[in-house]
């Protein structure tokens, strides 16, 4: 069960939010999708889902075109939007039973079916209380039930995490990871360590275009600028060490110790010591790093606005 999107274009009036943008997810793979506030990433998910109508492109899950078969399509689908809107008068089981039904679940089946979604989500001690009384923690995860319930095989969920704590977001994402073993999964966030705790493979869109489409640790190695740690044993200007061949910036992450980014394709470490050489320095430390995902991250969305 894979979900391909091809050529998606939408457009509100003048402003397009998404322009002609292709990916796959393939299955057991979970895959982030990322890229700034008003990226296009919910216009995206959207419209995969069949809750907006694309301008041009499609959609198509499991060999089906979501415009074309909007029902049998959201019959595969779970999806956890990002406002996740719940009725907040029902009860936890009661709600999970209203959803249940929708999709056309009954019988004995449906009722195991329900408790083992209570189980697998953590809700146990919360089946009987008004969602209304939850947590926002725990509210994530009745979204995350509903999503579930009808056992679907791609789930598509719109920023799961959002304003949940450092323990909360532990627990959501340890519950990703566990139903994700034979789902295809794709969902966005702005928590880089999420992603590369949890992700096999990263899309990247900016200003409704995709940038990036690969595997977190290619996509870590791929990057042409690198940077390199110096710590010098005395005191010295930054402007100096701003003025090293090949040097593009220059930041100070410590008293006389400095992060220096390179231009592409430049190792940086043979001028560094040639300059502390030149200049009678003792150098400390140096130390070619990887630029991490938040700023690879940076780098191919830094034209937003």
């Amino acid at each position: 069960m894979s979900l391909q999107v091809s050529n998606l274009t939408k457009i509100y009036g003048q402003q397009k939010a998404v322009n002609n943008i292709s990916f796959a997810v393939q299955p057991g793979e979970i895959v982030g999708f990322l890229g700034p506030n008003g990226a296009g990433k919910s216009t995206t998910m959207k419209i995969s889902t069949g809750y907006l109508p694309p301008t041009s492109g499609q959609v198509v899950v499991n060999g089906l075109d979501v415009t074309t078969h909007p029902l049998k399509v959201r019959k595969m689908l779970g999806y956890l939007p990002e406002n996740n809107p719940l009725y907040l008068d029902m009860y936890v089981h009661e709600y999970l039973h209203f959803v249940g039904k929708v999709f056309g679940l009954s019988g004995r089946q449906f009722k195991s079916r329900v408790g083992e979604i209570i189980l697998l989500c953590g809700l146990e001690r919360e089946q009987n209380k008004r969602i209304e009384q939850l947590s926002k923690g725990y509210r994530q995860r009745v979204g995350l039930a509903q999503a579930l319930i009808h056992n679907p095989q791609v789930l598509v969920l719109d920023e799961p995490t959002t304003g949940l704590d450092p323990n909360q977001i532990l627990e959501i994402r340890k519950l990703i990871k566990e139903i994700s073993v034979s789902k295809t999964v794709i969902f966005s966030t702005h928590i880089m360590q999420e992603v590369q705790a949890i992700c096999s493979r990263v899309v990247v869109i900016n200003q409704g275009e995709l940038v990036a489409d690969a595997p977190v640790a290619e996509l870590l190695q791929s990057q042409p600028q690198v940077q390199v740690i110096v710590e010098f044993g005395t005191p010295i200007e930054s402007t100096r060490l701003a003025a090293i061949a090949g040097v593009q910036q220059v930041a100070e992450v410590a008293p006389g110790t400095f992060k220096l980014t390179a231009a592409p394709g430049v190792d940086l470490r043979p001028e560094v010591f040639r300059f502390a050489t030149e200049n009678n320095l003792s150098l400390v430390e140096l130390q070619q790093v990887q630029l991490s995902l938040e700023e690879i991250f940076r780098s191919l969305t830094a034209n937003t606005p």
